[in-house]
């Protein structure tokens, strides 16, 4: 009875997971296509929220009505929690129980700049996934674009519905890449304010002003990395 009282919380809309609004729907389904079964509809989802919206930790908005999944995918851009609302509510919209992860991680993709403005090797609150198919729960990040990875010389994320995507642990030099550090749990909604109590305190110096990281150009900070 607890995993049916899960599913069905997971299915539902809130604040921030907006899935009865216009523009998730339109976007879920146009991911969707024509499949036919929830793995497919979560598969093809993973894709294009991975590859359809950009990665990007600079100049990203956290204002509460920015973190709306509506809002992130009227500005197509966001980092890992942005991405991650966006497949969740998406995934709802289309009768996929979803819900939000977060956990801390060492040797988040970055830069030596990031690394210096998030004061270290150490990124909290990296969110990612959870969708119930065939009878479990699968850890899913549709966050970094394929495009970047291979900039990071890190291969990037697969899912084929069967098996759970979470964080490459090696780059494509057998190099440890990604290591999860501690679990936050899971959530049926974005928790707003625990967010950004948790990365205004670690992570003060990646924010310009209220509500809005810092503004530069990942792309060519990853090519100067390779």
């Amino acid at each position: 009875m607890m995993l049916t009282s899960e599913r069905q919380r997971a299915l539902q809309p809130t604040e921030f997971l907006d899935t009865q609004s216009p523009v998730v729907q339109e976007f879920a389904q146009q991911c969707a296509g024509d499949a036919r079964t929830a793995g497919v509809r979560a598969t093809r989802l993973f894709y294009g929220v991975r590859d359809g919206l950009r990665y990007d930790v600079y100049g990203a908005d956290l204002r509460r009505e920015a973190m709306r999944a509506s809002a992130i995918l009227s500005s197509k851009t966001g980092f890992c929690i942005h991405k991650s609302i966006v497949y969740v509510a998406a995934a709802r919209s289309l009768g996929i129980p979803a819900r939000l992860a977060f956990v801390d991680v060492r040797n988040h993709i970055a830069s030596p700049r990031l690394i210096e403005l998030v004061g270290g090797d150490v990124f909290r609150f990296h969110a990612y996934a959870e969708v119930w198919l065939d009878g479990r729960w699968y850890k899913v990040t549709p966050v970094f674009n394929r495009t970047l990875c291979l900039l990071f010389g890190v291969q990037p994320l697969e899912f084929d519905g069967t098996s759970d995507a979470v964080a490459q642990p090696f780059d494509s030099k057998g190099n440890r890449y990604l290591e999860i550090l501690h679990h936050h749990g899971s959530f049926d909604d974005f928790p707003f304010d625990l967010c950004m109590t948790v990365l205004g305190t670690h992570h003060p110096r990646l924010f310009a002003e209220r509500g809005r990281t810092v503004r530069g150009n990942l792309r060519a900070e990853a090519a100067g990395v390779s």
